[in-house]
């Protein structure tokens, strides 16, 4: 279901998808003349609300690109997951829940291209996902993620990915330096100099969103050759 609002550059509208037997709650924004459209994998804790993930879908419209933002758990989950902490580390259900997403999204738009935005474990999840939508999915990048929990599927990954990493996020630098490895897509590593793991020292995040802006405004412009819903791959 889509209930759209016009805004001043893009069609906003509040959307419904179904994952199996859950309900994910979301919102797409289309710039008028975008290609495109990013999907948004946020880690635990966070949600389409939040403000770091506001802030860089912004700067991604303004670089011409849609943006969905959807919660990968209801609401019911992420209450459980609050409590226990296994649904955040569970990629292969973050995975399907992407992937439904995406079904979703071409069947509504079925000649826009798909890129993935995963933060944190989502970042691992949207790897996954990439690689099992093989070209389907036209960029992927994971901001301080943990590429590491895509494990195998790493290798599978077409999409040409951006991993960004905080300087002062040590451990995962060397988590996000091994998944480069083994990466065998169009790849890059960038580390953002003083910033942290969630990136809210002064103009980290700016330095995120701008990297991810001209990513995706590289590899997102351009209609999708296929059409209709993605095939996955053999």
């Amino acid at each position: 279901m889509i209930h759209t609002a016009q805004t001043g550059i893009a069609r906003a509208r509040d959307v419904q998808i179904r994952s199996g037997t859950a309900m994910l709650h979301g919102d797409l924004s289309i710039p008028t003349g975008a290609q495109g459209v990013v999907l948004f994998a946020h880690g635990s804790g966070s949600s389409r609300h939040s403000p770091r993930n506001q802030f860089v879908a912004r700067t991604i419209r303004e670089a011409g690109v849609g943006t969905l933002l959807f919660d990968l758990l209801t609401a019911e989950e992420e209450a459980v997951d609050a409590r226990t902490g296994h649904l955040r580390f569970d990629i292969g259900l973050l995975a399907a829940r992407l992937i439904d997403a995406t079904y979703w999204l071409k069947g509504e738009l079925d000649y826009f291209r798909v890129g993935y935005f995963g933060s944190s474990t989502g970042g691992g999840a949207a790897l996954v996902a990439a690689a099992e939508l093989g070209n389907e999915i036209g960029a992927v990048v994971s901001r301080g993620g943990r590429p590491d929990l895509a494990a195998d599927a790493l290798t599978r990954v077409e999409s040409p990915t951006l991993l960004i990493v905080g300087g002062l996020d040590e451990p995962v630098i060397k988590l996000n330096e091994d998944a480069l490895a083994r990466l065998r897509c169009e790849k890059e590593l960038r580390i953002v100099p003083g910033a942290t793991h969630l990136f809210e020292e002064h103009g980290a995040l700016e330095e995120v969103a701008r990297l991810a802006g001209e990513w995706f405004g590289r590899h997102l412009h351009g209609r999708s050759d296929t059409g209709g819903r993605p095939e996955k791959a053999a």
